[in-house]
């Protein structure tokens, strides 16, 4: 059940679902399977509101995303392009991909059936994917004269290399599941029944990790993607510190039990 202000509602009949588990993970499910969970603007902003409330809500640790039926998002539904593209470039708020990369915790895409154009940049702002094996991603912006604005020509590059880049968005090529896992764009790909287990797993092993290391490590990763080598090492090195610095005496002596029972224990077999 959502918290109180929370944007999102569990009702069955809202074109996008938010479940909250017991183990802290947030299930986000785009809900529009007779449309291909194609987005509408006030799906869209919906989305956005989503992602910002989960950011800050304590009780939740990482989130996936999923959509319902036989697709994960096929873009923006282009019956309404007119009032979805004249009024979202430029309105963050109602952006959901940069809702999504502001959002501190960790992000596990569930994508099973097609992400397509926009379902693509919304695969593209999740940290980790999970791929079914029927999984294609698919970039229709050349197709239909729709220029990008939420990263894709930016992003797929950096992931999959610019000349692989080119020829899926040039010539509307689309990404098998076995493709995109050999190219690096997806870490896992299971049966389709299985795709949203798996990404809640992945989550749930996140979270049995220190949570506020994870937020960090994403931070530093994420942050330094945006620098040249030597400025994400130069960015690691202050982040360090800073860190080290708060750490409370009583941290350092719990950390140094934690190694001493460790090393207290007889050596597994192999």
């Amino acid at each position: 059940m959502a918290p109180p202000g929370s944007p999102a509602s569990s009702s069955p009949d809202s074109l996008v679902l938010v479940d909250r588990l017991p183990s802290g993970v947030a299930v986000v499910t785009i809900n529009r399977p007779g449309s291909l969970n194609s987005l509408t603007r006030p799906m869209m902003v919906d989305l956005a509101g989503i992602f910002k409330s989960l950011d800050g809500d304590p009780a939740v640790g990482a989130v996936v995303i999923v959509g319902r039926g036989r697709a994960f998002c096929s873009g923006v539904d282009l019956t309404a392009a007119a009032e979805v593209f004249k009024g979202e470039v430029k309105d963050e708020e109602a952006n959901p991909v940069i809702q999504m990369e502001r959002c501190r915790k960790p992000i596990i895409g569930a994508v099973a059936g097609f992400a397509v154009t926009a379902g693509f940049e919304i695969a593209l702002a999740c940290d980790l994917i999970v791929a079914g094996r029927d999984a294609k991603f698919i970039d229709t912006h050349c197709r239909f004269g729709i220029f990008p604005s939420w990263g894709l020509s930016q992003k797929l590059s950096r992931v999959i290399g610019p000349n692989r880049a080119r020829e899926v968005s040039l010539a509307c090529m689309p990404i098998t599941a076995d493709m995109a896992e050999k190219w690096g764009l997806v870490n896992h790909v299971v049966d389709n029944n299985d795709v949203l287990k798996k990404a809640i797993g992945v989550a749930e092993s996140i979270l049995k990790n220190n949570r506020d290391m994870v937020l960090k490590y994403k931070s530093v990763i994420n942050d330094g993607l945006k620098l040249n080598l030597s400025g994400a090492l130069q960015l690691e090195k202050e982040r360090a510190h800073k860190h080290y610095e708060a750490m409370p005496e009583e941290q350092f002596a719990q950390l140094q039990k934690f190694i001493s029972a460790r090393s207290a224990k007889p050596a597994a077999k192999l």
